[in-house]
């Protein structure tokens, strides 16, 4: 089937390209085209199914309607819920996004922003990976760019993210006011800035409630396998911990498989909780008690600052820097 194009819409119409052209992109009125003349054009366009070259709309509106989503791994859940949120509420507003996982690679994650450049996307909403901001901040000086869950210290790029320190004070704080005393953190990935938060608010309670020498942060990064080998190597522990607090539901996960595999009970033998929330988390046995972030508001949020940026120029004309609060959500494994 041939591809129908302008000008095959003129040879049938008697119409000139311009004129179909001024119509189809909704600015009959504005070059005074009679609407009789309009409706014939939108009816020949309907019938035969035209579709607009992409390409050709961007050339003249210098706009493509994509937006990237750069996120550090696909296969956690956390970033999964987040990208449906955004996804969709970009496709709210006719955006289309391009979803890609640097894999928790700090030089992934500038080539493929780099890449999203060159594909003349409008905008990138990412997570970032690393702690050196220098790569993403030369984009977000030419191209709107918004962080997301992850931040860095200092940096004028607008962001959305979670008061993660209150997040893990609060909970840690929740596990000493159940009578637990020896509670390890597991932590994920080093030069996250969530997990900095996290470490930093674990250290913190345990300070302010003299267990300072009860202070242990072990694992490097945001995994099942990671909760899980740090798990058995804290189980075979002369004095193993009461409780685990770990720094994300992927971890949880491998917690949980290393501590059913030698016969504990939950939170009977070990008290196990979560930084993280997922619907799962009720399903299993017991429900883990967790720090849930308030990820629909993150994602929205983060789409409203990018487009409003967008639609702007560049220029920001709303608060961009966000920083929200977490909530406790009470299961059955402290």
């Amino acid at each position: 089937m041939k591809k129908e194009t302008l000008t095959t819409i003129s040879e049938r119409t008697g119409f000139s390209i311009t004129t179909i052209s001024r119509v189809l992109s909704g600015n009959a009125v504005k070059y005074r085209i009679s609407p009789q003349t309009a409706e014939l054009i939108i009816a020949d366009a309907k019938k035969c199914d035209y579709t607009p070259s992409v390409l050709a709309q961007s050339l003249r509106t210098k706009k493509t309607n994509t937006v990237g989503l750069l996120l550090p791994s696909v296969s956690n859940p956390f970033f999964a819920d987040m990208a449906r949120v955004i996804i969709t509420e970009l496709d709210k507003q006719g955006y289309l996004t391009i979803v890609i996982d640097t894999m928790e690679s700090e030089v992934r994650m500038s080539d493929n922003a780099k890449s999203l450049i060159q594909r003349n996307v409008d905008g990138i909403i990412v997570v970032p990976c690393g702690d050196n901001p220098i790569a993403l901040e030369r984009i977000g000086a030419v191209l709107p760019l918004v962080l997301i869950d992850r931040i860095y210290h200092n940096t004028t790029l607008p962001y959305v993210t979670t008061n993660n320190f209150k997040g893990s004070f609060d909970a840690v704080n929740l596990l000493i006011s159940k009578g637990y005393r020896r509670i390890v953190c597991i932590q994920g990935e080093l030069s996250s800035t969530p997990n900095k938060y996290r470490v930093s608010g674990y250290e913190r309670a345990m300070r302010e409630a003299g267990l300072e020498d009860n202070i242990m942060v072990v694992g490097n990064e945001f995994s099942a396998q990671n909760g899980y080998l740090e798990t058995k190597l804290l189980l075979n522990m002369a004095e193993r911990p009461q409780a685990i607090l770990a720094l994300s539901n992927t971890i949880v996960l491998g917690a949980l498989k290393a501590i059913r595999e030698v016969d504990l009970s939950i939170p009977k033998d070990i008290a196990l909780l979560s930084f993280d929330d997922n619907a799962y988390m009720d399903y299993l046995t017991p429900p883990i008690t967790r720090v849930g972030q308030p990820v629909e508001d993150m994602a929205k949020l983060s789409v409203k600052i990018l487009l409003d940026c967008i639609k702007n120029s560049g220029k920001r004309t709303t608060v961009s820097q966000l920083e929200l609060s977490p909530t406790i959500l009470l299961g059955g494994s402290i």
